[in-house]
């Protein structure tokens, strides 16, 4: 089966106006294109999303930042701040399922996008806004920043070694999670329409999504009342689940349960750690973390990473080497998932893209078109869909306003 004659996806047959950019939205909709949903990403005449001039890196002109996260997409040029913009875009949302934003809280009801006018005039739209701090609270109102939010909601405390100061995650992992609930959240609005006929509202901030992510640190905390530490790379509830240093580099061991760690033990060489009083269960194992991270250190200084992993494989014990991201991108496991994939671009060639992460049995998902030129489909968009012909389409770009 080619990748032209697949089935429609499982979302075939929905529109998406996407009005957002940076990371959290485009994630959102690249996730809903690449289940075959039509996204129509609203972009600044000119200049585009922000991330298109984010970088180094650069292939053609094309920033790897913008490239990451805006494939199965349609670009489509409007100056939203000009009331003829703004008529377009009302026409464009008529005929359309979703919109999202993540405009600063009110920006959209400025342009005249109420409740009333959704209620009057698009009454099925799933309306979906991203914000840093959502409409209510101190902090309502101003923007988001991911770092920022790594660092006002605790979890870079909680991130970096112990005596070091606090660390942030390698990737905007506040706002890929903000966008990852936000397909969720727009799904289930979808399913809802079959019930109740209409679209709804869905608001989701970042910081809401940062503190959500405490997830069994935060409820550490609420129930003990004690204010969470960092651990490295190891873990606060369970013993061992670190990395291990051997002979030629560090390997990442994760025992998750008695049965697992005796086999860890009896690997060592220690089989006697399974009966100890001291390690026999995973509380006691927390309670002596140092001594027996100490002491599995200690044992693994005799043979290779390689060696350890063969060992610790055969015996049912997760583990992996510490890979650095080409390795990780190039492995035979990701090969096996097509977790890299080549797509056919305007100005570059093939460019090679991150894989879709999950697969359907009957409508599957893929990594559709690569990312778009800006404006590439400004054209096609106004006159398929709004029936405004070539010579009012020209008009309009000279007025700046596509």
């Amino acid at each position: 089966m080619t990748e032209t004659n697949l089935p429609n996806g499982p979302l075939t047959g929905i529109r998406v106006i996407d009005l957002t950019r940076i990371l959290a939205g485009p994630i959102c909709t690249m996730n809903l294109g690449d289940m075959g949903a039509e996204i129509l990403k609203i972009e600044q005449p000119v200049k585009g999303d922000d991330t298109r001039s984010w970088g180094p890196p650069f292939i053609d002109g094309q920033a790897a930042y913008f490239l990451g996260a805006n494939r199965s997409k349609k670009s489509v040029t409007l100056d939203l701040k000009n009331e003829q913009g703004q008529e377009i875009l009302r026409d464009l949302i008529k005929k359309s399922d979703v919109v999202i934003d993540n405009f600063k809280t009110g920006t959209m009801e400025k342009w005249g996008f109420t409740e009333d006018w959704y209620t009057d005039q698009a009454p099925r739209v799933v309306q979906c806004q991203i914000t840093g701090y959502g409409g209510k609270g101190p902090k309502a109102g101003l923007p988001g920043y991911d770092f920022i939010l790594q660092a006002e909601s605790g979890l870079m405390s909680i991130t970096g070694n112990i005596d070091r100061g606090p660390a942030k995650y390698g990737v905007a992992i506040v706002d890929v999670c903000t966008g990852q609930n936000a397909a969720m959240c727009i799904l289930a609005a979808l399913n809802a329409r079959h019930t109740t006929g209409k679209g709804q509202r869905i608001e989701l901030s970042l910081f809401n999504t940062s503190l959500s992510m405490l997830v069994n640190i935060g409820s550490n905390y609420l129930v003990n009342g004690k204010r969470p530490g960092r651990f490295g790379n190891a873990h606060a509830s369970i013993v061992p689940y670190r990395d291990f240093t051997t002979k030629d580099g560090d390997i990442a061991i994760a025992v998750g349960n008695n049965t697992q760690f005796a086999r860890l033990a009896a690997s060592l060489g220690h089989a006697e750690w399974a009966a100890s009083d001291d390690y026999k269960t995973n509380a006691s194992r927390v309670e002596n973390r140092v001594a027996l991270e100490l002491a599995i250190n200690e044992s693994m200084a005799d043979k290779s990473a390689d060696e350890w992993i063969k060992l610790f494989e055969a015996d049912g014990i997760p583990c992996s080497k510490i890979n650095a991201v080409d390795e990780a991108l190039e492995s035979a496991q990701s090969q096996a998932h097509d977790m890299v994939v080549e797509r056919d671009h305007p100005t570059i060639g093939t460019l090679k893209m991150l894989g879709v992460p999950y697969t359907f049995s009957e409508t599957p998902a893929r990594a559709g078109q690569a990312p778009p030129l800006l404006g590439a489909d400004t054209d096609n968009v106004l006159t398929e869909l709004l029936g405004i012909d070539q010579a009012e389409i020209e008009s309009l770009r000279s007025q700046g306003i596509v």
